[in-house]
């Protein structure tokens, strides 16, 4: 039972931040909680001794999608505050 502890610990924080994830609706925020799911995804499979894809896991969920959400965001939000300005004049 106590060797489950570290197990069971690391699949709340999963299901804790996926939920967080889908439930936030501001994409900032969302993308701040993505980078934490992904991050307890990678302690998950450290966990289940699966280095190689923690490490994948680690690159991928924790840093490059939750920055490629920042940037679509900032992209989008600058377009349509580009849009509001031409509308004005």
């Amino acid at each position: 039972m106590a060797d489950d502890l570290p197990l069971l610990l690391g699949l709340l924080l999963v299901a804790a931040a996926g939920t967080g994830t889908v439930l936030v609706r501001d994409p900032v925020r969302q993308s701040f909680l993505m980078s934490l799911f992904g991050l307890a995804l990678a302690t998950l499979f450290l966990l289940l001794q699966a280095p190689d894809v923690a490490l994948s896991q680690l690159a991928v969920g924790a840093a490059v999608t939750p920055l490629m959400v920042l940037l679509s965001v900032r992209k989008v939000r600058r377009r349509a505050r580009g849009e509001r300005r031409e509308g004005r004049e």
